[in-house]
């Protein structure tokens, strides 16, 4: 477990690039690359372009986010990690249950493992559905506490549940905040438990993960411009 240090405003927002191909998403990286200092790399992507793009990303000198959300045996996970090592990689994700995380944690060197807690496409609805009957919050500070148990960087959780998770971790971990939709941007899509950029940097979030509503935008610097903003005037 690492103490934070400071982040700059700038390497707060991560774009995720969300796009199907490696030509798609080069163009996005060669035209915004003076402006976002740090990408993500999803699955869909990644099984399009392999590493080729977190290289190229690194040389430029930004910082490369690698969600794959690994999900497998340990022994699995424990070699995909040690294949991502090999890579200017500085986040990647592995689905928050205790043999996944201690075999991606003993396995990895320089990259940071940042725990999954409940995917922010799911409300408390969707357990229902799977057949728990523990509130969706409670399930994220369980998860919470055993990733921070076991020694992960960070977690990956919605805005609406930062608060809370800051009284269980403090200044010790990383909060990753997806599903961030900014208040002018009016579609949800697939996320439904979602925040503004504002509101996650208030409520304690060290990095926001936006996607769609910039690369859809019709002006995504200005968008970019925007949400920085939001940034940099409610860090706490």
């Amino acid at each position: 477990m690492t103490t934070k240090q400071h982040i700059p405003p700038e390497e707060r927002l991560i774009l995720a690039l969300d796009l199907p191909s490696f030509d798609e998403a080069t163009k996005w990286v060669n035209r915004l690359r003076g402006k976002i200092k740090f990408f993500k790399i999803g699955l869909q992507l990644f099984l399009n372009s392999h590493f080729r793009l977190v290289n190229i990303i690194a040389d430029y000198g930004a910082k490369v986010f690698l969600d794959l959300k690994l999900h497998d045996i340990p022994n699995t996970v424990k070699n995909a990690i040690e294949q991502i090592n090999n890579y200017p990689v500085e986040f990647t994700t592995v689905h928050c249950e205790t043999g996944i995380l201690k075999a991606a944690v003993n396995s990895a060197r320089e990259v940071k493992i940042i725990a999954v807690t409940v995917l922010t496409s799911m409300d408390d609805n969707d357990l229902k559905l799977l057949g728990t009957s523990h509130s969706l919050e409670n399930i994220v500070l369980n998860r919470v506490k055993l990733a921070k148990q076991i020694g992960c960087h960070g977690i990956v959780a919605s805005g609406k549940e930062v608060a809370r998770i800051k009284e269980v971790v403090g200044q010790d971990m990383l909060i990753i905040v997806p599903g961030i939709r900014p208040k002018t941007y009016k579609a949800t899509d697939d996320q439904k438990r979602v925040v503004s950029p504002e509101e996650a940097i208030r409520a304690g979030a060290d990095y926001i993960v936006i996607g769609r509503p910039i690369l859809n935008s019709a002006s995504p610097e200005e968008s970019i411009e925007k949400i920085f903003e939001e940034i940099s005037n409610n860090l706490l």
